[in-house]
């Protein structure tokens, strides 16, 4: 696995008494790329930003910002305790992202993947909350980006704890925000009230993740120390995930940098630019980074 040296991290504080971190000469991150390829439903842009981009959001239970300002990053409402302790390895920021590309495009004869390579070039994997994005991905079947947003924001109001944002008005702290709920709070909560909540279909979905997450017959933890195949066969066992939602999880919260996805995008994608057939198994061990960058490039690039 390609890690990466450790930049410096800045421990600073804004005129306001907000803290926040910088990390000095971080490459190949690109914010917005990061955060609005899909791969995560709880960061949106900050309007009228300083600095070249900045998304805000909630990331294990706090709100934060992180912006891109020439060669470093920003990391609002955050200490290097919690930095290192949390968002390091949520931002991907301990994989060489620059040795991965270059790998990836190396070890491939397809003009296609390098073309997605340059243009996505700066997304990074990110690590997120298992129980999180599980239920993530469960709601995002058969659905768009806005109301998959909408839908995790309600069920954080209905269950979640709130968050206190203060300081961060200036860094996209519009309105009140939650944590994402326990899997106990959503088992409590019922499948019923989910209906309710315009979940749909999904609502018996989360309702039976929940149970099997809060009475351990399902170990998200444990799921993450199988391989890929047995964390997708294992996750498999709750009800509605499939090998799409599974994968998903394994790639966005478990380091199965092998993963790869196929959603209507990667499937176009295949179909029009892999002919002959495709097998992610021939990109190694971060196939799944590929897959976002084909994933990027089909669908922002209008190139599918």
């Amino acid at each position: 696995m390609f890690t990466t040296e450790k930049n410096a991290v800045i421990q600073k504080t804004t005129e306001n008494g907000l803290p926040y971190v910088a990390i000095e000469g971080v490459r190949e991150f690109d914010v917005s790329k990061t955060f609005d390829c899909g791969q995560c439903f709880r960061f949106e842009p900050v309007e009228n930003t300083p600095y070249e981009s900045e998304f805000a959001g909630v990331a294990y239970g706090r709100f934060i910002s992180v912006a891109r300002d020439k060669e470093d990053l920003l990391i609002f409402n955050c200490t290097k305790e919690f930095f290192e302790e949390k968002l390091r390895h949520f931002l991907g920021l301990d994989l060489d992202y620059e040795n991965i590309r270059r790998t990836l495009t190396e070890s491939t004869d397809s003009s296609y993947l390098r073309a997605a390579a340059e243009s996505a070039k700066g997304i990074r994997i990110l690590n997120q909350n298992r129980w999180e994005t599980i239920c993530s991905f469960i709601i995002s079947q058969n659905n768009n980006i806005p109301r998959i947003k909408k839908l995790i924001s309600a069920l954080s109001q209905r269950c979640g704890e709130k968050i206190s944002t203060r300081g961060m008005e200036e860094h996209g702290a519009i309105g009140d925000f939650y944590s994402f709920p326990s899997p106990q709070a959503v088992l409590e909560l019922g499948e019923n009230a989910l209906k309710e909540m315009k979940f749909g279909f999904r609502a018996s979905y989360i309702s039976d993740a929940a149970k099997k997450v809060a009475e351990g017959e399902i170990d998200l933890d444990l799921a993450a120390t199988l391989d890929y195949a047995d964390c997708v066969e294992y996750l498999s066992r709750i009800k509605g995930v499939g090998v799409k939602v599974a994968s998903c999880t394994a790639l966005f919260s478990m380091e199965k940098y092998s993963a790869f996805p196929v959603d209507v995008w990667i499937k176009r994608v295949l179909e029009r630019h892999f002919p002959a057939g495709f097998d992610p198994a021939t990109l190694g061990e971060y196939a799944g980074i590929a897959q976002q960058y084909l994933f990027y490039h089909a669908r922002f690039e209008n190139n599918v």
